[in-house]
């Protein structure tokens, strides 16, 4: 997810698709913008079967939208799909939360620390990006440590498209990463110490608190624009 360097080991259209999904997340690729085929192969030096096979991956996950004799195009945002996307997550991101603090995973819970040291120097340098990066390194350390399988495959395929609004947040306001932080320490000491309800509890508040106050910076970027 969101790598920055091929993987050798994947076929070439995962290493295409990984690198779209990360040009989609980043806002490099705008929502609502046309793509070609034709334009995908020579800005990546493919050949067409690998760029299918990119676009389907990426359709399937709902970062792509593509129909018979209208063409591609990245899917956009809206505070529909927000809000939907925010529900989902508040119930399914708490229950991971909970399970990963009951789960017996010395190891995994040690790496929380290193983490959130990384967070709160990207806090202090106002680096939106780097922030948001170790933040979601966070919550796949997160899903990890929970291990249940049919959880992480739901949240990683919602993450898929919550990472757009996620990153959009982190850039548009610096008060967002003052308060993830604030309360992504909380949610790692009660990962750390075990006590599964506080995790679960704190893990819901941050969720709808960045949803409530990003919700109309959606509106006014995408919607708005979009009019």
């Amino acid at each position: 997810m969101l790598v920055q360097n091929q993987n050798l080991s994947a076929s070439i259209s995962d290493n295409l698709a990984s690198l779209l999904e990360a040009d989609i997340v980043f806002g490099r690729l705008r929502p609502m913008q046309r793509l070609t085929e034709e334009e995908l192969v020579e800005r990546h030096g493919v050949s067409r079967s690998p760029v299918r096979e990119a676009i389907r991956m990426l359709a399937q996950d709902g970062l792509i939208v593509r129909e018979p004799r209208k063409g591609i195009w990245v899917s956009p945002l809206s505070v529909r799909d927000f809000d939907e996307l925010s529900l989902c997550r508040i119930e399914l991101e708490g229950l991971a939360a909970e399970q990963a603090a009951l789960a017996d995973a010395p190891l995994e819970k040690a790496r929380f620390n290193e983490l959130f040291k990384r967070l709160e120097q990207a806090q202090k340098d106002g680096d939106a990006r780097a922030f948001f990066l170790t933040d979601v390194e966070g919550s796949m350390l997160t899903y990890r440590t929970a291990g249940n399988k049919t959880l992480i495959r739901l949240l990683e395929s919602l993450d898929k498209q919550a990472l757009r609004y996620r990153f959009h947040a982190y850039s548009q306001r610096q008060g967002i990463l003052d308060l993830t932080l604030d309360d992504t320490r909380r949610i790692y000491d009660a990962i750390i110490e075990g006590d599964g309800a506080a995790a679960k509890q704190l893990t819901r508040e941050i969720i709808s608190k960045i949803w409530k106050t990003t919700r109309d910076t959606v509106r006014e970027s995408f919607e708005d624009a979009a009019s």
